[in-house]
């Protein structure tokens, strides 16, 4: 396996201190509505290292029209843009390729997203839901895992699950992990697990505070779980 990149070089923004990174994954977009104020109110809370935004629905010419204006706002803020087909993030000039694929999909999905990506853009791996899927994204030299991330129907695994994935993951393997939270509240035990990101979506777009503030709760969040972790 590659040597491990530390979270700076894997969201493509300078990180001030060892905090972990925040990853935002956007609703799906087709039913969004006008997506971009939410997203720029998200991105103004705290420090965000990544976005994925979720195309699910749309076909690659009406996804890059739609990503496109939202990647520019991402990268503006100093974050990293991913989508989840190659094409897609050619069109919309987005940073990378998030691949969502299971099983026999996997593989040949991660060698499209790696010879399209490589060698300047990010490539990661999500919707890992067993250790030999993790296992073959890593071998393929992915930019980073992801677990416990929804599936297109809301489901997602438990948290002690996601628990258990992630510090199997961080004990053996040096690519990066990203560890999907459910709630806020989640993402200390996450990072006490290992984690290098903790991703959030519908807690930070339905807080009835707002996403700004919800993301400045996260940010602080884990600032301090990175300082009680340690190096």
């Amino acid at each position: 396996m590659q040597e491990r990149r530390t979270p700076e070089q894997v969201s493509l923004r300078p990180m001030s201190d060892d905090s972990p990174g925040l990853y935002l994954f956007s609703p799906p977009l087709a039913h969004a509505g006008d997506f971009a104020p939410a997203l720029q109110e998200a991105l103004a809370g705290g420090h965000v290292a990544s976005v994925y935004l979720d195309l699910s629905g749309l076909g690659d010419g009406e996804g890059a029209r739609l990503a496109a204006p939202l990647v520019e706002i991402v990268q503006k803020a100093g974050a990293a843009a991913l989508v989840a087909d190659a094409r897609v993030a050619g069109r919309a000039k987005a940073d990378g390729v998030h691949v969502r694929a299971a099983g026999d999909r996997l593989e040949r999905a991660l060698e499209d997203a790696l010879e399209s990506m490589r060698p300047d853009r990010i490539v990661g791996a999500g919707l890992l839901r067993n250790k030999h899927d993790a296992m073959t994204a890593g071998e393929a030299d992915v930019d980073y895992v992801a677990f416990g991330e929804p599936s297109d129907d809301g489901w997602r695994p438990a948290l002690a699950e996601t628990l258990e994935r992630v510090g199997w993951w961080a004990e053996i393997f040096n690519v990066p992990c990203v560890a999907f939270a459910g709630a806020l509240e989640e993402t200390t035990a996450l990072v006490a697990a290992g984690a290098d990101f903790v991703a959030l979506g519908a807690a930070v777009w339905d807080d009835p505070r707002g996403p700004r503030v919800a993301v400045a709760q996260a940010d602080a969040l884990l600032k301090d779980a990175g300082r009680a972790r340690g190096p």
